[in-house]
C-alpha cells in the first residue's frame, strides 16, 4: 500500500475489481494505492468498530449504508489500537460530523492512519455485483496521475487472495497482557488472541473474569500455565484452513476438558479441531443485522457478523468426534450456514458471530453467561 495524507477533496479515484469492473469516484481518506479483498458490510451504524476490527485485515470494506461519517470519530469506540481495513468505500460521506463525543472527522482519521478510500460511487451497484460474483480482489487508486485501466487491473490480479492466507499472527498481540476482573474476581480465563476485539475481554471482565490475553503463537503449555478456569479463542482474519497451530492448541484444551468458548475464527478452529472441514463463503456475512437461530432454545437473535469462511458440519444429526458427540447449535436463517457448535460430552461451545455487541445488538450477550455457567459447573 502506498499512501499520502495530503488533502483529498478533489483527487480522482478509481476502484478496479479483479473481474474488470471499474468504478470512478473521489478520494476519501488518504491518497494512494491499496489492495485487498472486496467485501460489503450491511451495518447502518458502528463504522468505527468495523474499521478497527482486526478481522478486517487485508479487506476493502464497502459500506452499504449510503451516508457514512455522520458521528465522526471518538476515542472511546475503537476495538483495537489502529484501523485494520485495507481500504474503505462509501457513497456519500458526511461533510460535517455531528456528535457530542466526536473528536475529529472520519475522513481526517482515515488520512492520519494512511487508509486509502473512495467516495461518490454507486455502492448499491457494487454490492449487488459482489453478491452475484462473490468477494474478490480489488484495488483503489487515487491521485493526480492514475495508471490506465489495463495496468490497474494487472496489479489487482497480482495481489494475494484471501483463500490460503494465514493472518492471525499479524494482528494478534505480541506479548501477554491481563484485563482485570471488574469487581470480585471469580474466574481466570486464558484468551488466545487471533485478532481479538477490545470489547470481548471487557464483557468477560464485567462477569468477574480475569482475562489473560495470549499471542496467537502461544503453546498449550503457555495456555495452561495461566491455570485457567476456561479458555477462549477469539475472532480473527484469514483462512481457517491455514490455522494448524491454534487447532492443535485447542485440541489440547479439549483433551484436558477445560471449559472452552470460541467466537468467529474460534468457531472455525473448533470445527477443524473436531474434524470438520471449512470453506469460503461466496460473499460472507458482515454487518450487525444477521438473523441466527439458537437451536438449543429455538430463539431467533439479531447478531453481528464478520466472516468470509464457515464450518462444514451436518445440520441434521449429532456427529461423533474424537472428543465426544457434537452438534450444530446455531444456524443462520438467511442461508443455513453453521453459526455455532457445541460438544455434548465436554464443556465446549462456539459461535460464528460476535456476542460482544461492538457494534451491534445485545441479543447474544447470554453466551458469556453460558461460558460462566460452564466454568461454574466444572468447578463444582
Amino acid at each position: 500500500m502506498t499512501t499520502s495524507t495530503k488533502g483529498t477533496a478533489k483527487a480522482p479515484a478509481v476502484l478496479v475489481l479483479e473481474d474488470g469492473r471499474v468504478f470512478r469516484g473521489r478520494a476519501y481518506g488518504a491518497v494512494g494505492v491499496t489492495f485487498g479483498e472486496a467485501v460489503f458490510s450491511t451495518g447502518m451504524t458502528g463504522y468505527q468498530e468495523t474499521l478497527t476490527d482486526p478481522s478486517y485485515h487485508r479487506q476493502v470494506v464497502v459500506m452499504t449504508a449510503p451516508h457514512v461519517g455522520n458521528t465522526g470519530v471518538n476515542d472511546e469506540d475503537p476495538e483495537s489500537k489502529r484501523i485494520w481495513v485495507a481500504g474503505y468505500v462509501v457513497r456519500d460521506p458526511a461533510r460535517v460530523p455531528s456528535n457530542w463525543r466526536a473528536r475529529r472527522s472520519l475522513d481526517e482519521e482515515l488520512r492520519t492512519q494512511g487508509v486509502v478510500g473512495i467516495s461518490g460511487i454507486d455502492t448499491r451497484a457494487l454490492t449487488r455485483h459482489l453478491r452475484e460474483r462473490g468477494a474478490m480482489r480489488v484495488g483503489i487508486f487515487s491521485g493526480s496521475a492514475l495508471p490506465d485501466e489495463d495496468t490497474m487491473l494487472a496489479e489487482v490480479r497480482q495481489a494475494p487472495e484471501m483463500k490460503g492466507a494465514d493472518l492471525s499472527a499479524e494482528v494478534a498481540t505480541k506479548k501477554t497482557y491481563v484485563v482485570p476482573a471488574i469487581g470480585e474476581k471469580k474466574f481466570t480465563v486464558a484468551a488466545v488472541d487471533l485478532g481479538i476485539k477490545g470489547m470481548t475481554p471487557h464483557r468477560m471482565a464485567e462477569r468477574g473474569i480475569e482475562v489473560h490475553v495470549l499471542p496467537a503463537t502461544a503453546t498449550a503449555e503457555e495456555v495452561f500455565a495461566v491455570n485457567p478456569d476456561g479458555v477462549f479463542f477469539s475472532n480473527g482474519p484469514g483462512d481457517p484452513a491455514t490455522a494448524d497451530h491454534p487447532v492443535s492448541v485447542m485440541q489440547a484444551v479439549l483433551e484436558r476438558g477445560t471449559p472452552l468458548f470460541g467466537i468467529c475464527f474460534g468457531n472455525q478452529i473448533l470445527g477443524r479441531a473436531l474434524g470438520f472441514g471449512t470453506y469460503k463463503l461466496k460473499y460472507g456475512h458482515r454487518g450487525i443485522n444477521q438473523p441466527v437461530q439458537d437451536r438449543t432454545t429455538g430463539k431467533v437473535e439479531v447478531t453481528a457478523h464478520n466472516h468470509g469462511f464457515a464450518v462444514d458440519a451436518p445440520l441434521d444429526k449429532v456427529s461423533d468426534t474424537p472428543y465426544g458427540r457434537a452438534e450444530v447449535s446455531h444456524v443462520c436463517l438467511n442461508d443455513n450456514v453453521v453459526e455455532g457448535l457445541q460438544l455434548l460430552d465436554k464443556p465446549a461451545f462456539s459461535v460464528q458471530y460476535h456476542p460482544e455487541a461492538a457494534a451491534g445488538p445485545h441479543d447474544a450477550a447470554y453466551l458469556f453467561d453460558r461460558f460462566v455457567s460452564l466454568m461454574e459447573g466444572q468447578r463444582a
